[in-house]
């Protein structure tokens, strides 16, 4: 991965793009668990603005899963991939899945569930297609249970450990957010135009590199070495760089 120091902010937003977003860090803040985040009204009312202003060129590419992101965003219907682009729901509302190795997932299940009850602040986190253990509340095991799972998943046949910010997350090799990314842009509403993907993590980099080789725009929400070759300083920014593409020309969002 070619990685640099991105500082350029990027160029103002436009409603003929296509736009993908991924969700936590990027759109809204981290909270202590996955489950204890707030997707509150002001979001919910720009991404509607987005989606009809782009002609429906917009989707959520995150690593929660397709049922996760519908009970939180299911008032506004547009595409979306979750777990990393292993499921999917296109512009149409058809769903794809790409399968899972089940053995071997139910096998480190075990094992996750054994660490889990052995140390308390581990958050495990089974979302049908991957495993995501979260480490945010016992930091000081992240580089002994960086290398543990390392080695489990090398054991492992068809299986990738992805790494985010204070979570691993074991899932199927081949399919990440830059996948997902192909996988939208090959159909309408939004094959045709300059995709844009902002994203805040480690989880996001394959996505960057996705849309850098396509002649996108890539965006990176915070501080960290990135492939993305434009920065945004933090969620507030990322919300007021999308509204500028719904604002009337020649307006400030």
């Amino acid at each position: 991965m070619s990685v640099t120091a991105a500082s350029r902010r990027p160029p103002p937003a436009h409603a003929e793009w296509a736009y993908f977003l991924d969700v936590d860090g990027t759109l809204i803040e981290f909270a202590a668990s996955p489950a204890a985040v707030l997707v509150d009204d002001a979001l919910l009312g720009l991404v509607a603005r987005l989606h009809r202003a782009c002609g429906g060129a917009l989707a959520l590419v995150s690593g929660r899963c397709l049922a996760d992101l519908e009970q939180r965003l299911g008032s506004v219907r547009i595409p979306m991939a979750g777990q990393h682009g292993l499921e999917r729901r296109d512009a149409g509302g058809r769903r794809h899945i790409h399968a899972t190795p089940g053995a071997a997932k139910r096998e480190l299940r075990r094992r996750l569930d054994a660490l889990v009850a052995r140390h308390p602040g581990l958050l495990l986190e089974d979302k049908g297609l991957t495993l995501a253990l979260h480490y945010r509340q016992a930091p000081q095991l992240a580089a002994w249970l960086h290398r543990l799972l390392a080695g489990w998943v090398a054991a492992a046949e068809g299986l990738h450990l992805q790494k985010g910010k204070r979570v691993l997350e074991i899932k199927p090799a081949g399919f990440d957010k830059g996948s997902a990314i192909a996988e939208f842009m090959a159909e309408p509403p939004f094959c045709g135009r300059r995709p844009v993907f902002i994203g805040d993590d480690v989880t996001d980099e394959h996505g960057f590199e996705r849309v850098n080789g396509l002649g996108g725009v890539t965006i990176k929400v915070g501080p960290g070495r990135t492939a993305a070759r434009h920065r945004l300083a933090d969620v507030s920014a990322a919300r007021a760089w999308l509204a500028g593409a719904i604002a009337p020309q020649g307006e400030n969002p």
